[in-house]
């Protein structure tokens, strides 16, 4: 920059530079845009292409009970007419509260008597909630209750306000397979993109203290508080990024529901501290709460565009990232590593 800048314009070049730098730098927000660009294009090309093969068998079970499930629809859909709110609230909140629960029911078990060791065996923090602290988990309850009935509730209710405004969220026919799979997409993407971006404003300084601080009083996560948070907070970066896709598409309600059950669980799981056989890896999230300042998203994609994640990827814990298709516990196979001394 400094050799394309004549001594006339001097005046101008620090300008110039700031806005040559923040398109064209590396990390910069022009490089993290096309970056972006491509791994949503790649991705989209692989649905594309390879959609067919990955769907078939599914959507060989989908065809094959379609009527099934159709014919469950329309029993209810018939018992219930008229009342599509009182239905759509019902659907929304009693199954995707079943399946919160009943997740961390089990891993409540686990975290309070510390058995069976078979569990425990597969904790990431070992020297953590070993058992769970009953005072600060009873706290954590309660701000979880009340973020469901006071905080959820409601914002479920103006969804469906908002959704009978592009057709009948509640209508008697069931969406396609093929539908349902792509809006499951769309509300992933969706919520990686809100979730990350809010996630992030609530660590600056000046929120960080007074609303997301709460939720980093553990520094070892278990399932249940993955929902302990400020209620500021619960509504715009836990509910919001969730709830706004279903809305954006005028989704079904059997499709949302479907989706708020995968998030609770999927977020149970992130926040669990244990990294179980065939199930996700929490060790990203888990990663955060220790260290604050890393990983801040859902799947990750941002977080490698925008370098959130340098710290993580040079650590034990990135290399434990994976599925564990085995049974033994990943801090066993890829130990950590010995300080000096020892």
């Amino acid at each position: 920059c400094e050799g394309s800048c004549h001594n006339k314009q001097q005046q101008q070049q620090p300008t110039v530079c700031v806005f040559l730098s923040a398109q064209e730098g590396p990390g910069g927000l022009w490089d993290s845009v096309k970056k972006a660009a491509f791994v949503i294009g790649s991705g989209i090309l692989f649905l594309a292409a390879f959609g067919n093969s990955l769907t078939w068998h599914l959507q060989k079970f989908w065809g094959a009970s379609g009527d099934f499930w159709q014919n469950l629809w329309t029993k209810l859909y018939l018992a219930t007419e008229g009342h599509n709110a009182a239905l759509f609230f019902f659907g929304t909140m009693f199954f995707p509260t079943l399946a919160f629960w009943v997740s961390n029911g089990l891993l409540l078990l686990v975290d309070i008597t510390r058995k069976p060791s078979f569990i425990t065996r597969y904790r990431i923090q070992v020297d953590k909630n070993n058992p769970v602290d009953p005072v600060k988990l009873r706290h954590a309850l309660k701000t979880v209750i009340f973020n469901q009935v006071f905080i959820s509730g409601p914002m479920v209710v103006v969804s469906y306000y908002l959704m009978t405004l592009r057709g009948d969220p509640c209508g008697p026919e069931l969406p396609t397979f093929h539908w349902a799979l792509t809006e499951l997409a769309f509300f992933a993407l969706v919520e990686e993109i809100m979730f990350y971006y809010s996630h992030r404003l609530f660590h600056h300084p000046s929120l960080y203290k007074h609303f997301h601080k709460q939720h980093h009083e553990w520094t070892a996560p278990i399932g249940v508080v993955s929902i302990y948070a400020h209620p500021l907070e619960h509504t715009l970066s836990n509910m919001l990024p969730v709830a706004i896709g279903p809305v954006i598409l005028g989704s079904h309600l059997t499709t949302t529901t479907m989706w708020y059950c995968l998030a609770l669980v999927s977020t149970t799981i992130s926040h669990c501290g244990y990294h179980l056989p065939f199930l996700p890896s929490p060790e990203f999230h888990d990663f955060h709460h220790l260290k604050f300042n890393q990983c801040y998203g859902v799947f990750g994609v941002l977080d490698r565009l925008h370098g959130t994640d340098t710290k993580f990827r040079q650590t034990k814990q990135y290399e434990r990232h994976i599925l564990l298709t085995s049974f033994t516990p990943l801090n066993e196979s890829i130990p950590d590593t010995p300080k000096k001394g020892q």
